[in-house]
């Protein structure tokens, strides 16, 4: 969803990167703006996706990376036969709820990217065929790769948005800004 972050907002590299990434949460945030947690769980497509699932789903995959960063094991395991709760509601979980686990997830990534010396930092990438073995990576693909996974389903977000009502990006952006006075 579109968004505009202004340079000065950012000061440097960092900053930038952060500020990208919050505005691409941003245009997933709005994709649920005005939606019952009903509204929010519909596939309106060929596809199994919903808003409700792509928040979840993006949020796990921020807080995995992370982790994977910190070398620190998952919080939530997911595998091949658990791979799709990741992309749905489950039991007592709602909008609201998972958007609040999102925001949690994102003041800890950005705490724990603010405490590195620089972006040069690496970590081991997780074992997997698509990785060449003992592969690493920094901090800035890191943080380019959540940006990247953000804005990709930020897109599904406003097909499938726009799928249920109508509402464009651009309307909602500016339906946020009425709410915020």
């Amino acid at each position: 969803m579109p968004t505009h972050v202004p340079a000065e907002a950012h000061g440097d590299e960092l900053g930038a990167l952060l500020a990208f990434l919050e505005a691409q949460r941003g245009g997933l945030r709005r994709s649920v703006l005005g939606l019952t947690d009903e509204q929010a769980t519909r596939k309106p497509s060929a596809s199994e996706l919903s808003l409700a699932g792509l928040i979840k789903h993006v949020a796990e995959v921020e807080q995995g990376w992370v982790e994977t960063a910190q070398e620190k094991p998952h919080s939530i395991e997911r595998d091949m036969d658990t791979w799709h709760l990741s992309f749905q509601l489950e039991g007592d979980e709602t909008v609201a709820s998972t958007l609040a686990f999102w925001d949690e997830v994102a003041r800890k990534t950005e705490e724990f990217v603010r405490a590195l010396p620089d972006l040069n930092v690496t970590f081991p990438l997780p074992e997997a065929p698509w990785y060449p073995p003992n592969a690493v990576q920094s901090m800035r693909w890191l943080l380019l790769h959540l940006i990247e996974e953000t804005a990709r389903h930020a897109g599904h977000a406003d097909v499938i948005r726009e799928s249920l009502d109508g509402k464009t990006a651009f309307t909602l952006v500016d339906e946020e800004r009425a709410a915020q006075g």
